[in-house]
């Protein structure tokens, strides 16, 4: 199981919790984070025990974005880091979720700041739990940047295009109940309690099909910007073949049986 001193990873069952671990600096994106962050969703897709991933933040806060200094080098922590980001300069935007979408669901659990990089991240996992004092942002605009981690793209796809424009335009905090208001994350919970209801959320989702759960991901996001006709066609090339799995079988079996099905991947 990997991790570096900037990003903890864990399993919880058939859950692997990828933590943001720099809390002193709110989370901010490290390259250690970065490396960490790349590792852990690769980690995830190469292992068929992983079922769900939940991504969270350590001391409260879940990711105040990204940390320039730290990335520019300056003598700061994680040059022993650098080769990496020599060898793949594609590195920082998978970590992100840029470049990358993990096979397996992705849970985000939010507290306190999750701003800037933090939302441009946010919007590459499927499924968001917020507590009730944290706080959503895109400040770019205001520090005279663009955010290029895809929120010109994501965001409007993901919440309504006022809403988006309104975020990306004005710079402002949004709370949390704003944020589900808005669409931006599904769960407002109390502080505290962000990471213990994603995990329920990962519970769920691991006690399905892993095949059927990874095939209906995909189908989501392959098909979101397609027709409804080319889309219900590729919907059917992806559906269909999970039907003659041996899991489709046993989900059968075990519903006849009133017991709870064993997947094994077949």
């Amino acid at each position: 199981m990997g991790g570096t001193e900037h990003l903890t990873v864990q399993r919880e069952g058939a859950t692997l919790v990828l933590t943001l671990n720099r809390p002193q600096a709110r989370n901010a994106l490290s390259l250690p984070m970065l490396v960490g962050l790349h590792d852990g969703w690769l980690e995830a897709d190469a292992d068929d025990s992983v079922r769900s991933i939940v991504l969270t933040g350590a001391g409260g806060s879940f990711c105040s974005g990204m940390d320039l200094k730290a990335l520019a080098g300056n003598g700061m922590a994680g040059e022993e880091y650098r080769d990496r980001l020599k060898a793949d300069p594609d590195l920082h935007w998978k970590a992100m979720l840029r470049h990358h979408r993990p096979r397996k669901p992705v849970i985000a659990a939010v507290e306190g700041h999750c701003v800037a990089g933090g939302t441009e991240m946010l919007q590459g996992t499927d499924i968001r739990v917020a507590a009730e004092s944290a706080t959503f942002g895109l400040f770019e605009v205001k520090r005279g940047l663009f955010p290029i981690g895809g929120s010109t793209v994501r965001l409007q796809r993901q919440i309504p295009r006022t809403h988006a424009l309104e975020m990306l335009l004005t710079g402002r905090p949004y709370s949390a109940r704003e944020a589900a208001a808005i669409g931006l994350v599904g769960h407002v919970v109390p502080d505290g309690t962000a990471l213990n209801r994603a995990l329920e959320i990962a519970r769920q989702i691991n006690s399905c099909g892993p095949l059927a759960v990874e095939a209906v991901k995909a189908s989501v996001y392959e098909t979101a910007e397609m027709t409804e006709t080319d889309g219900l066609a590729a919907e059917l090339t992806r559906g269909w073949p999970v039907f003659d799995t041996a899991d489709a079988k046993e989900g059968a079996r075990a519903f006849t049986e009133k017991r709870q099905p064993v997947y094994k991947r077949a």
